[in-house]
């Protein structure tokens, strides 16, 4: 173990695992986010760092159903019923007055479960969309006119770890900012010694701003084998990944006919990945109501008003040259046709340059100590929603009045981002080093701004690519 296994481990004791890539090759073939996965290690590593494979193993055939299971079979003909930790999918049935789920995993269709009104009712987060949890499931069969189906008839949201965000917050103070972007990074399941610069690990921590402040859109482009997908599919249970298909107006913000809200309003973020081959129905609804939602979190839907937290991020490819930059000079050539209206575009906050990234090598595996990825992910959407940060950056920039209002609203969200995750801890400006807030916050913010603002010029020209000249204010002081 290094100097950062011996602090992490000191001062995250029980919120930490280690990390050995070797012992992740049990789950391969298992449809498991790192959520999961970090937990079950964590839960079977004893006190001195040695995993009981034989129980993890043991657990997983038990409790871990996966494609192909006889489950349904044990369900029906044997009447058992069988606990087990699972991705499932809540809708409700607003004609057939009833609450519903599918468990794609075993192939239950969502007419096939049914979540009777006494879990419904002591389970508020029983809500439409995915959830993880530990079910009972049990067979009613038919009776009378009632088809038979598979009922919940127990349910234990997964959340294994309380969140004290006082207790994270102030562990901050034990590490040195450098120490502390390679915390970060460890627990995104990366090795930060596999990174070349400084610059570069900012750019990659720039993947986690859409999970700590709401309603930030950003757009990366980057070439394959990056981690993209990865990120945004396996570090939360807040977020949601679409990856190609058919994008509908109906399951992205409201379907008319199920009278039911859709994705936007059930996740901290979505994120579009493999933007270039995603397929969008009735483009001009869609985009109507895209454009007022990135704009203020609010459109309307046939006189349905539609207003969630959630933040957006594209996800595409870029063709590079030799010296690995982009091809073009205008990136959003690489964006569907959706995509490349100018006042849609700059509706998006921040670009992320993903070219400035490292490929995904086994050097670049987690290694040692880092915070499991469950404790982590609840930590980044507790800190959505704590506003200081925003007050703090308020209070600390200089925003000429001539500003334009998108371009300010774009920097201070994003450098809001930023001083959740690099400075958790301040409690007040005069806390916060000024060379540090300029160099990691303000000026990350301010070049992922100018990149859609230049972006969007070379489409329309009468979009200026003049940036506001936003600065930090003079009494500030450093420390």
């Amino acid at each position: 173990m290094d100097n950062l296994d011996i602090k992490i481990k000191q001062v995250f004791p029980e919120e930490s695992v280690y990390k050995v890539p070797k012992r992740y090759n049990i789950f391969n073939g298992k449809n498991l986010p790192s959520f999961i996965k970090d937990w079950l290690i964590k839960k079977f590593t004893d006190d001195f760092g040695e995993l009981d494979l034989e129980g993890l193993l043991n657990f997983l055939e038990r409790h871990i159903p996966q494609k192909n299971s006889a489950i349904k079979n044990r369900l029906r003909t044997h009447r058992e019923e069988v606990t087990i930790l699972t991705r499932f999918i809540v809708e409700t049935d607003i004609q057939h007055d009833k609450l519903k789920f599918a468990i794609p995993d075993l192939g239950i269709k969502s007419n096939e479960g049914r979540i009777p009104d006494y879990i419904a009712k002591k389970n508020p987060d029983l809500k439409d969309g995915e959830i993880w949890g530990v079910t009972t499931l049990a067979y009613i069969p038919p009776e009378g006119k009632e088809k038979g189906v598979i009922e919940l008839v127990n349910y234990k949201p997964f959340k294994p770890y309380s969140v004290d965000i006082d207790y994270f917050k102030s562990t901050r103070q034990e590490f040195s900012t450098e120490e502390w972007i390679d915390v970060l990074i460890r627990s995104m399941e990366y090795n930060p010694k596999g990174f070349e610069s400084l610059q570069q690990k900012l750019q990659f921590l720039s993947r986690l701003l859409v999970f700590v402040e709401p309603r930030l859109n950003l757009i990366e482009l980057a070439p394959k084998g990056t981690g993209k997908s990865y990120i945004f599919s396996n570090l939360s249970k807040y977020g949601w990944l679409i990856s190609g298909g058919v994008v509908t107006r109906a399951k992205l913000f409201h379907d008319i006919q199920k009278k039911t809200n859709g994705i936007i309003t059930m996740y901290d973020f979505v994120a579009m990945d493999e933007i270039q081959t995603i397929k969008f129905s009735d483009p001009n609804e869609l985009k109507g109501a895209l454009k007022s939602y990135l704009e203020s979190g609010n459109c309307t839907v046939a006189n349905v008003r539609i207003s969630s937290l959630s933040g957006m991020i594209l996800l595409g490819n870029i063709p590079l040259n030799n010296n690995k930059l982009p091809l073009s000079k205008k990136y959003f050539t690489s964006l569907p046709e959706f995509f490349k209206e100018s006042a849609l575009l700059d509706r998006f906050h921040g670009f992320i340059e993903g070219w400035q990234l490292p490929r995904i090598k086994e050097d670049l595996k987690a290694n040692g100590y880092a915070l499991n990825v469950e404790y982590f992910s609840e930590i980044l959407h507790s800190l959505r929603d704590d506003s200081s940060y925003n007050t703090f950056v308020s209070e600390l920039l200089d925003i000429p009045k001539s500003s334009d209002t998108r371009d300010t609203t774009a920097i201070i969200k994003m450098t809001t981002a930023y001083l959740k995750l690099l400075f958790p801890h301040i409690t007040s400006i005069n806390e916060i080093n000024k060379e540090e807030f300029k160099l990691f916050c303000l000026n990350m913010s301010i070049n992922k701004r100018a990149i859609i603002r230049e972006q969007i010029h070379l489409i329309d020209d009468e979009f200026g690519k003049e940036m506001p000249d936003i600065k930090m204010r003079e009494y500030f002081s450093s420390i």
